[in-house]
C-alpha cells in the first residue's frame, strides 16, 4: 500500500473532522490503524486540541506550541515529630538520627549503602568472617549462616557457616547488618 495524494489529502480531512484512526483505516481500506497513526504523526497532525487549520495552511503541518511547564511548587520542608525520650536517658539522640516525612510526590532521598554501616557492626562482621567456617553451597544447613563473601563468579566465593541466630538466616553479626530495625513511626500505635 503506498501513500498517494488523494489518500494523504482524504486522511488530513478526516482526521481534522475529527474521525478515529480506526475508522480512517476502514475508509482508506487496505490500511491499519497503526499505519494511520503513524502517517498523522509524520504528517504532523496530531495535535487535535489545537486550533483548525486555516485555509490555504493544510498542506503543511501543523507547529505545536509547546506546552508550558508547570511551576515548581515549594513544599515547605515537614516538621520534625517530637519524641518522648524516657527519664532514664539523659541525652536526646541527635537530630541527624531523626528520618524526615517526604510528603506524597515528592522524590526520596538517598538511601544508605551499605558503605554506611556503623563502624562497629562494620568491625563485628570483620572479625566474625574471619573465624567463619567458609563453607561452599551444597554444605549450607538450616542451623549454618548463609551469609555470601566473595564474589560468585570467582573461586574465593564462600558463606560464613557459623551457627545462625534463632528463626534467622544468618549468624549473630551479620543479622546486624542484614536486618534493619524498624522506624520510630512503625512502632506508635495509632
Amino acid at each position: 500500500m503506498s501513500w498517494t495524494d488523494e489518500r494523504v489529502e482524504l486522511l488530513k480531512k478526516m482526521w481534522n473532522d475529527g474521525q478515529s484512526a480506526s475508522q480512517i483505516a476502514k475508509e482508506l481500506g487496505n490500511v491499519t490503524r497503526n499505519a494511520v497513526i503513524g502517517k498523522v504523526h509524520r504528517l504532523g497532525l496530531s495535535n487535535r486540541a489545537g486550533l483548525a487549520p486555516v485555509a490555504g495552511e493544510e498542506d503543511e503541518p501543523e507547529a505545536q506550541a509547546p506546552a508550558p511547564a508547570p511551576e515548581p511548587v515549594e513544599v515547605p520542608p515537614a516538621p520534625e515529630p517530637e519524641i518522648e525520650e524516657p527519664s532514664t536517658q539523659s541525652a536526646a539522640p541527635p537530630a541527624s538520627n531523626r528520618r524526615a516525612i517526604i510528603p506524597a510526590g515528592q522524590p526520596l532521598p538517598p538511601q544508605p549503602s551499605a558503605n554506611e554501616i556503623s563502624p562497629e557492626a562494620l568491625a563485628s562482621v570483620r572479625e566474625v568472617e574471619k573465624s567463619a567456617k567458609r563453607i561452599g553451597l551444597m554444605e549450607l544447613t538450616e542451623r549454618t549462616c548463609k551469609w555470601p563473601i566473595g564474589d560468585p563468579a570467582t573461586e574465593q566465593f564462600w558463606f560464613c557457616g557459623l551457627p545462625v541466630q534463632s528463626g534467622k538466616p544468618y549468624c549473630e553479626a551479620h543479622v546486624g547488618v542484614a536486618f534493619q530495625p524498624m522506624s520510630s513511626r512503625r512502632d506508635r500505635k495509632r
